[in-house]
This record gives structure tokens, sequence and C-alpha cells, in this order.
């Protein structure tokens, strides 16, 4: 669904990524609409400030400030497909504006930098640790959240790695911070990426900030790894939101004749299960690693096995649709007679939709909260 912003900036017509029919979400929010009421405020800048936009989510900031032709930094590749999407349906030229992954390092000194404050603290320490080197003590920095979603200690961390950060008042349930770059203090070197070793394997993980379970297997992939199925007939296994790449790492292991796929929307998650694979097998496996929205990028007919621990969320919106759009996208992306296993909460219902999209569904193993399903391709 596509609905109009309207700030001081100008009118934009901004939609979700992905479309959604009959989405009542809209593409922005209130902390967006106040970062853009409080920039309007100030004197207008003789030239384009050097601008940093952190985590627009669906690229309503970018879109907004287009003509200042900011940096716009995601750890996702779906907020860059928002950004695109949403500057051409307002005439807009993408490439006004330059696309940033989590770990690429922003272009220095900066002016402005707009900071939407992410669900993972994690991600938002090493981000503040990246954006350090990029200020100077003259650099605006901003960051936004709606109220509800705002960690209490998001305001020390930006303290202590930036400098002293000081709230507004509250508007339509949102807030601001304003944080004033001191950077003759000394700061404590980033903690991330992290490293823990897979229990039974001679495996160490590596981890960015970004990476869900980041310290820990989680108990669903730890069902789905006690049942990891080998055949020979599996040539192409792909790990569908592959997260540090554990599940196809090990299905590597157990079919050592398979080519691998490692397929997230994180770059960060797409970056540690490179360098998790590479580390257990250097040169001598085949495998390829997409950061893409789902399946978008895989050829139709090209896989034999696809392994997936669907996400129920997107940002803080809880839903089903990635999770339906992976399946649907895996039928499609599977050989005759190949399959996918999924793993999940028993309460998400996950049978229902493989049993309708495939017309066969098998529970291969389960414990009180989550379940193992396989479907096949007929």
């Amino acid at each position: 669904m596509t609905e109009l912003l309207q700030a001081a900036q100008g009118q934009f017509q901004l939609s979700r990524y992905p479309l959604q029919a009959r989405d009542p979400l809209r593409a922005w929010d209130a902390a967006d609409e106040l970062i853009l009421h409080h920039l309007a405020e100030q004197p207008a800048p003789s030239e384009p400030p050097a601008t940093l936009i952190l985590n627009d989510s669906f690229g309503a900031l970018t879109t907004a400030l287009h003509a200042w032709h900011p940096q716009m930094q995601s750890d996702s590749v779906l907020a860059w497909r928002g950004t695109e999407a949403n500057l051409r349906h307002n005439g807009l030229d993408p490439s006004s504006v330059k696309l940033l992954s989590s770990l690429d390092t922003p272009r220095g000194p900066l002016d402005l930098v707009l900071i939407k404050i992410p669900k993972t603290l994690a991600l938002l320490e090493d981000q503040l640790h990246r954006l350090r080197p990029c200020l100077t003590p003259q650099t605006q920095v901003i960051a936004g959240a709606m109220i509800k979603h705002l960690p209490a200690s998001a305001a020390e961390l930006m303290q202590r790695i930036l400098g002293p950060t000081t709230p507004s008042l509250a508007r339509k349930k949102a807030r601001l911070l304003f944080i004033e770059p001191d950077l003759s203090r000394a700061v404590a070197p980033p903690p991330y990426p992290t490293q823990y070793p897979l229990q039974g394997t001679p495996y160490t993980l590596l981890n960015h900030a970004n990476v869900f379970s980041r310290e820990k297997l989680d108990i669903g992939t730890r069902l789905l790894l006690q049942h990891l199925p080998s055949s020979p007939r599996f040539n192409d296994i792909l790990d569908l939101g592959c997260g540090n790449g554990v599940v196809g790492l090990l299905a590597a292991q157990a079919n050592p004749r398979a080519r691998l796929h490692f397929v997230d929307e994180s770059f960060m998650a797409v970056a540690s299960a490179r360098e998790n694979f590479h580390r257990a097998f250097g040169d001598s496996r085949s495998a390829t690693f997409v950061a893409g929205n789902c399946l978008d990028e895989t050829p139709a007919d090209s896989q034999d096995l696809i392994l997936n621990n669907p996400p129920f969320h997107q940002q803080q919106t809880i839903g089903d649709h990635i999770a339906w759009r992976m399946f649907r996208q895996s039928r499609d992306c599977l050989r005759a007679g190949g399959e996918l296993w999924v793993i999940g909460n028993r309460h998400l219902g996950y049978h229902l939709k493989l049993k309708k999209l495939f017309g066969n569904c098998q529970t291969v193993a389960s414990n009180p909260k989550f379940v193992l399903l396989r479907s096949r391709k007929t």
C-alpha cells in the first residue's frame, strides 16, 4: 500500500518493501517525521551537508532528503530495495543516493548523521564504533525512535561511544536523541565480531553484530541440526535465511559432494556465513553467498534441498508474510523431487501453508516448542 508522507521537504508517495496487498502499515513512523521536522526548523544550509542516514527501513528519510545526495547505510538488503523503489516511485534518481552495507565504510568527514535506532542494540553498538572515525566535533548527530522501541540503554551507549547525549521531549510517541561528538575521549575497542565453539564439532563460529543467535545456537536450529538429511541426490543445497551459516556448514559436512548456497537479507549474516564456511573448508568446497530478498536471485528448478528457519518479523512488525514468500519461492526453485525442510515454532502452523503449497507435509521431528517439517516437490 502506498501512502503520502507530507513534510517540509515535500510530499512523497511511500510504500513498505516488499509490497503486500492491503498492508495496513506505513513506510515511515513518527520518529521519521520528527527528524524531518527538526531539520526543517534549522537554518537552511548554504550547500548540501555531507549526510549519512543509518537504518532507514524503507527509505523515507533518504527519499525526503534526496536533494542532499545522502549516503544510506543498512544491514538489510530489503532497505536498499525499498529505498530504490520509493525513489523511483517519486520520480527521483536512485543513483543520487549512495547505498552502503553495514560492513562498508562511509565517506567522511560527515556534517550530519541521522540514526534510526535499530531493534538490535549490538548492531547499534557496532555502527557507532564504525561511525566514530567519520565524525568531527562539529558533526550533527541525531538519533530517533518510537518510545516503545527505544531501549533505555541506547542513550548510554551513544554517550559512551560518541559523546554527550541529550533526549528531546516526546512528540507523537517518538523521541530524538542529540549527540555531541567528543572525539578526545578514549573508547574501548569494538567487541564485534564475536565467536563461539560449536559443540561436538571442530568448528568455531564467527558472528557479526546483527546475526541471529549471535552468542549460541537457538533451540530450533539445534533440533534441525540433529536431523540434517544426507543423500547423494542432493547436488545443490541452499541455506535460506542462513544467519551465521551453521546449518549450511553442517549440511555440507553431511553431504560431501554437494554445492552449497547461502542466502540472507542481512549483509552481516552473509559475511559471517562466508567466513565460517571458508574456515571449515577453505577452497575445497563450492559455495555461493547472496544478500538478497528471499530467493529473488535464485533460478527456478536449481535446488535439491532447501533448509529454512524463517523469521516471523520484519523489524518490529510480526507476521508470516516473509515465511510465506520463502515457501512459495522454495517450491519454484526446487527441482522435481527436491525437498524443503522448515524449522519453526509449533504455534505458527507452517504445516498448513506447506501442505497447501506442496500438497504434502511430513513432521520429521518435534519438541515441546519446535517442529521440523519436510515437503517434497512432486
